[in-house]
């Protein structure tokens, strides 16, 4: 079951198209067993793909034509030192790192080159059982695409741990700020600003990273069966609101709350439990697990966009849908429109006369191409 959009839109926010295809097979071709695509994370012309045998693949966008639209060439393949499931990748542009989660462990890669930080300048942070990178730190703007130098600040992140938080800031070096107890533990956190929000194995909770201070919020689950789990879902709206998801045990309700507990805006509501949240603002983008995408506007609580699953047949876009990226700084993808927007344009042209007087006569010159308007 999928919900109609309320209020469609005449021109949908999103359109499907594939980047690319046949990763896995060359992978598992390459390894003699089945390797599975993991995370995946992208800025500028580069995607950074995490793969279930610990290897980490970099794609570069190449110049293509309108026929050739998936046009990613990889560029480099490496390994994590322990050769274990790739977990999570989070790039951090502002300061020209990646964060790698395996195998309980945070490595330190610089982009967009993806070589590792030498081990004696930052070693690998231990016993990780999930990470939350400040999300207005992750939106500066990248070191490597801006034309003037500005000052580089450090990016700052939780690392939760079995019992307590560890609060770290990250430039050249890795430095460790405090520890903040967390008897309950946490299996997934967002954070913004001084607002951690984090999931244990039965609640959200809202921790306030300055006053250390825990505020247990909505159960992840309120299905009357408890053998019932779900994933906790959360996505990062502002500076200071976050959308947690809560399943009712028949549909699942999305509260937007603030960093001191307080609900705001309304609420959305799915059929099922999703598998992914994503924020693309004003939208919110959600994963069902039959593979369909719905799309709601947060200023107005409504669907503005269905996406259907995959279909049975084989097509471009077929296969299984596990997740949903949002990178916060974009990236580039080709056009197939790209041929149908280039167009002639004829222009009239001012040509000063040769006495250098006030007076000018105009000449019609035959047509000329225009900067393509794209």
């Amino acid at each position: 079951m999928t919900y109609a959009p309320q209020n469609p839109v005449d021109v949908p926010p999103y359109q499907l198209q594939p980047l690319l295809s046949g990763v896995v097979d060359s992978l598992s071709r390459a390894a003699g067993h089945p390797v599975h695509i993991r995370c995946a994370q992208a800025i500028g012309s580069e995607i950074y793909v995490g793969c279930s045998n610990g290897e980490l693949l970099r794609f570069a966008l190449q110049a293509n034509d309108a026929q050739s639209p998936e046009s990613y060439t990889l560029l480099s393949r490496q390994s994590v030192p322990n050769e274990k499931p790739v977990d999570e990748i989070v790039l951090a542009p502002s300061i020209s790192r990646a964060l790698v989660l395996s195998d309980h462990q945070i490595h330190f890669y610089t982009i967009p080159s993806l070589d590792m930080v030498p081990l004696n300048q930052i070693k690998p942070i231990r016993n990780v059982v999930t990470f939350a990178v400040d999300e207005q730190h992750l939106r500066r703007p990248p070191q490597f695409m801006d034309d003037i130098p500005v000052p580089v600040e450090p990016i700052e992140f939780c690392v939760i741990k079995r019992s307590n938080i560890a609060l770290y800031s990250l430039r050249e070096r890795l430095f460790f700020q405090k520890e903040i107890p967390l008897p309950s533990g946490g299996t997934f956190a967002r954070r913004t600003g001084k607002y951690l929000c984090v999931a244990d194995r039965e609640f959200y909770n809202m921790v306030d990273l300055a006053a250390a201070s825990l505020l247990q919020l909505l159960p992840i689950s309120q299905a009357p069966d408890p053998t019932v789990v779900v994933k906790p879902l959360i996505a990062v709206i502002s500076e200071k609101e976050f959308l947690i998801l809560s399943w009712t045990g028949a549909t699942t309700i999305g509260v937007f709350i603030t960093g001191d507990g307080d609900p705001v805006r309304g609420t959305l509501e799915w059929p099922s439990h999703p598998d992914a949240v994503s924020l693309d603002y004003p939208y919110v983008t959600t994963l069902l697990p039959n593979g369909t995408i719905e799309i709601h506007s947060i200023e107005t609580q409504t669907i503005v966009q269905v996406v259907p699953g995959p279909p049975d047949a084989p097509s471009p876009l077929a296969g299984d849908r596990k997740a949903l990226i949002s990178c916060l700084n974009g990236f580039f993808i080709p056009s197939t429109q790209r041929s149908e927007k280039l167009r002639m344009v004829p222009q009239r042209l001012v040509r000063k006369s040769a006495r250098g007087d006030s007076k000018s006569r105009e000449q019609d010159l035959e047509a000329v191409p225009d900067i393509p308007s794209l």
